[in-house]
């Protein structure tokens, strides 16, 4: 799991409905307030839905069981794909002892599902999230007395929903996929931003960022939106390249839709670098 850390300005957040509590007694005033957030790297769906039931962090080493922590937190189903391009749902704003995070875990229920692009909804298998929850490593993750840390669980739907090799159409639509989820756990230092236009909007652009000038490379994935925009958010700072290419073909009797390069993309923390339009013709 790659730990990276979080920029406060690059989220611009849509609350969900969520429970916050503060201590009621006189050491409030030294807690450290702890937030976490939902994000999206999209994936080929029309809706993909979460039934998010509690959320905990660990204080302990992995090994000692009891060391679990239950969050303020109401729950919910949640549509991932409203949380794309800079956007994110506010799930826990609440008063914390200071002191390290060890793990963070979700536990799901049994009613995530997709719309795929068909419009019918297939329910998603969740083999571990429903008993055991889906486990996420912190690293030298420090709540401070009197300051906010934020972590941001930037679900990516590509990865994260499999569709099962010997299901075909006519089958139970129950049994077409699996949910494995794949998070990146973000944190709130990191501060590089990165986003542009890309036309036309109707090509569907799919947006690469690659980060290359390490060990292994970083590669970031989202979506444009309707108008052609995206953004991504909690990138480390470095170069990048940009691959920008079509989903779909153009209609006939226009230009062919291209795949678009842009190399030499610097990132830098605490700015959000503007690439301003590219486009696919």
């Amino acid at each position: 799991m790659m730990l990276t850390r979080l920029l406060p300005l690059a989220l611009l957040a849509t609350p969900l409905a969520l429970a916050s509590c503060g201590q009621d007694n006189d050491s409030s005033t030294d807690a450290a307030k702890l937030e976490i957030r939902l994000m999206d790297a999209p994936g080929d769906f029309r809706n993909v839905v979460l039934d998010v039931r509690q959320i905990e962090v660990h204080l302990k080493e992995e090994t000692t069981p009891d060391g679990w922590q239950l969050l303020p937190f109401q729950a919910q189903t949640i549509n991932v794909l409203d949380y794309v391009n800079g956007k994110s749902a506010l799930l826990v704003s609440t008063d914390f002892e200071p002191g390290d995070l060890k793990e963070i875990r979700l536990l799901l229920g049994p009613d995530s599902y997709v719309i795929g692009r068909d419009g019918q909804r297939y329910d998603l298998k969740t083999p571990s999230g429903q008993t055991s929850g889906v486990k996420l490593k912190l690293d030298n993750t420090t709540l401070r007395e009197r300051e906010t840390f934020q972590l941001l669980l930037d679900f990516d739907v590509a990865k994260s929903i499999v569709e099962r090799g010997n299901w075909k159409a006519g089958n139970d639509k129950k049994e077409r996929y699996l949910l494995k989820p794949v998070i990146r756990v973000v944190t709130q230092e990191l501060a590089g931003g990165l986003r542009g236009t890309v036309t036309p909007a109707a090509a569907l652009p799919q947006v690469l960022a690659i980060r290359s000038a390490v060990t292994v490379p970083d590669t970031f994935s989202t979506a444009a939106d309707a108008g052609g925009g995206y953004q991504f958010s909690g990138l480390p700072a470095g170069t990048y390249q940009v691959r920008i290419y079509p989903s779909t073909t153009a209609p006939s009797g226009q230009p062919a839709y291209k795949l678009a390069v842009r190399t030499g993309i610097t990132v830098t923390n605490n700015q959000v670098t503007e690439l301003g339009a590219t486009s696919l013709n």
